[in-house]
């Protein structure tokens, strides 16, 4: 397989010259009847002007002689190059590609919604050029393939999967290290180099998505009360502690257990509790 060679051309401006000497030349040959000179300088100029090509900043030209890759040129300016030559020009510069979000399933098979920015740029020209048909339709391609394959790779969230390390959700830079990583190795066989490949956006399909809305939300209100009950059998607990070393009042079982399930209710309500003050004795 071969790969991108360069080549510096002839200065343009020297061409320039040549040209103008030709056609001054074509001018006197003309004006002293010496017309066979005339026309062959003519020709000469022709052949000059046809061979002037302009290489701007980021920018790159191959050339094919007759099917022959003979080079690229990738310094900037004016240039004189061999008139058969076809060229073709080639941006070099780093460009962006904001996908539309596309719809999959993910590992655990829900549809959902994923789209991702990539930035890339031409590395190697004779690959962009003769490996591949349309090397700019050939990174939507596979770059839309590589987001299809990640996306069937981890779970959207962890909720249903608990095995799951990395989910798209919350994967961050290990879930873009990958997809930069499949695009990457998709888009070299075209001489393309990645900067960048990064989701930035991901969301549950249509159809599922209030139900799984609601499953967050309800795994969330489980999550806090779990904390909750948590931290008010702990605060039980010191209170226990506490009356006891203290000796601040004996309790026999009936009235801890009455004291633990009063505090709970107490601390576990989601809305405020309104008290009883007790003016009698402790056994009223």
């Amino acid at each position: 397989m071969k790969n991108e060679f360069t080549v510096k051309p002839i200065s343009g401006y020297l061409a320039l010259l040549m040209a103008f000497l030709f056609i001054g030349g074509s001018i006197a040959g003309f004006a002293f009847q010496i017309i066979w000179l005339g026309i062959l300088l003519v020709l000469f100029f022709i052949f000059t002007i046809i061979g002037f090509t302009v290489v701007y900043p980021n920018g790159s030209c191959v050339m094919v002689l007759f099917g022959a890759y003979k080079g690229t040129v990738r310094e900037n300016g004016f240039f004189w190059v061999n008139p058969f030559y076809t060229k073709r020009k080639l941006s070099l510069r780093a460009r962006n590609f904001n996908s539309e979000p596309i719809k999959v399933n993910d590992k655990i098979g829900n549809p959902i919604k994923i789209g991702f920015v990539l930035v890339w740029r031409v590395l190697d020209t004779y690959k962009a050029v003769f490996d591949v048909d349309d090397y700019q339709h050939f990174v939507l391609v596979q770059s839309d393939a590589a987001l299809r394959k990640l996306a069937g790779l981890y779970p959207y969230d962890n909720l249903e999967d608990h095995d799951a390390v990395i989910a798209l959700r919350g994967g961050g830079e290990e879930v873009n290290s990958e997809l930069e990583r499949e695009i990457r190795e998709r888009l070299m066989i075209a001489g393309i180099e990645v900067i960048e490949a990064r989701i930035n956006y991901i969301a549950y399909a249509e159809e599922i998505a209030n139900a799984m809305l609601r499953r967050q939300q309800a795994a969330a209100v489980v999550a806090a009360r779990f904390k909750i009950v948590e931290g008010a059998v702990s605060m039980v607990q010191m209170a226990l502690e506490q009356l006891s070393d203290k000796k601040i009042v004996e309790l026999d079982e009936e009235k801890k257990a009455a004291m633990v399930s009063n505090l709970m209710v107490v601390l576990c309500a989601d809305k405020d509790v309104t008290p009883i003050v007790n003016a009698g004795t402790l056994h009223s």
